[in-house]
């Protein structure tokens, strides 16, 4: 049941989650760190990376965007990979997980019901300022947590936000943790140099450096974070049944945002889901993040993408994409009601075929 996926950890957790009653939720931020040149692929280009979350969930709801006349794909030397949302969307479909959407700050809203957590989108992190009121994104998502937990028993939270490794980046460096060449990238370069300049230089602006936030971390989001950091972890904080966080390297930023808020969280009843791609990604260390916050167990899940037909799968191989909109927590929460990889990889293969002829 569990063929293709690879546990980081102890495995507990899947025990506390197998076969629950499952919600997914996703978060959907922005920030205008996104239009740098070269920081992210989640997009054509720069300026529609701000399209990129709303496209995701829209995708996923209504089988095509509406806030784009097309469909979010990442462009790496004149090949295009489908946005992960087809993979989320896939997983949901054949295990009949609801899904819902929460605005963490996103400047275009999607077009849908959703929840409003925040309505204001991040800024460069080179200003030094990057979200207003973290800790006000945090208290509401507080609440949300509450109220989501109470309608399921396994709360899954993915999220969209273009250039949300180099604001995690920023957020794990100000609370002390060593991320240097260890966040992931959408791209099959990682641009590593480029993230730590722009991290450095909303430090600069900030006044602050490596570690200097240790005892303040609502400053080091406000200051070079992005709005879905503080609302995923409140989520998660609040939350009274299991949580799993369906992301990439992120999602640590998340965690150290956890651990620096309650130094005796209990992570045993949260874990992290994401791809293969991330998990043994040579440009990045998830893994090495993870454990220097606590022990976190990681799940990776392998969709076996060389075995796909369609070619801008393929690009998943080449180190394009890698995760996003939650993929492989949604992945992982779908194998946990049975569905199997092969079937998951068959459905996204037929969404595919159907939306990206």
């Amino acid at each position: 049941m569990f063929d293709g996926l690879k546990i980081y950890g102890s495995g507990d957790f899947l025990h506390e989650v197998y076969d629950r009653e499952t919600l997914f939720l996703c978060t959907i931020a922005t920030t205008e760190t996104s239009r740098i040149e070269g920081i992210t692929g989640a997009g054509a280009s720069p300026d529609l990376t701000e399209y990129t979350p709303a496209a995701d969930v829209e995708l996923i709801v209504h089988d095509a965007p509406r806030c784009l006349p097309e469909i979010p794909q990442t462009i790496v030397e004149g090949e295009s990979a489908p946005t992960p949302a087809v993979i989320t969307k896939a997983s949901l479909e054949l295990a009949e997980i609801p899904f819902i959407v929460a605005d963490a700050g996103a400047s275009v809203k999607p077009d849908l019901p959703y929840i409003t957590i925040n309505s204001v989108h991040g800024r460069d992190i080179r200003t030094g300022r990057a979200v207003d009121d973290p800790q006000g994104i945090y208290e509401r998502a507080l609440i949300l947590g509450k109220t989501l937990s109470e309608m399921t028993e396994h709360l899954v939270i993915g999220e969209s936000t273009p250039a949300g490794t180099t604001t995690a980046l920023g957020v794990l460096t100000a609370l002390g943790y060593d991320a240097d060449f260890r966040v992931s990238a959408s791209m099959p370069v990682n641009p590593h140099n480029l993230k730590r300049d722009v991290v450095m230089e909303g430090f600069k602006k900030a006044g602050i450096g490596p570690g200097d936030c240790r005892d303040d971390p609502f400053m080091a989001v406000g200051a070079v974070g992005d709005p879905m950091i503080p609302a995923a972890a409140g989520i998660c904080m609040g939350s009274s049944v299991p949580v799993t966080l369906a992301g990439g390297t992120q999602m640590t930023a998340v965690c150290a945002l956890i651990k620096a808020l309650d130094p005796e969280f209990d992570f045993s009843g949260t874990a992290i889901a994401t791809t293969i791609f991330v998990a043994e990604d040579e440009t990045s260390d998830i893994n090495r993040i993870a454990e220097q916050i606590d022990e976190i167990d990681i799940y990776a899940v392998d969709p076996s993408f060389e075995r796909a037909s369609h070619k801008g799968l393929h690009e998943y191989l080449n180190g394009s994409v890698k995760e996003g909109v939650g993929a492989g927590g949604a992945m992982l929460a779908a194998m946990l009601h049975g569905v199997s990889v092969d079937a998951i990889r068959g459905r996204v293969e037929e969404l595919c075929s159907r939306i990206f002829p």
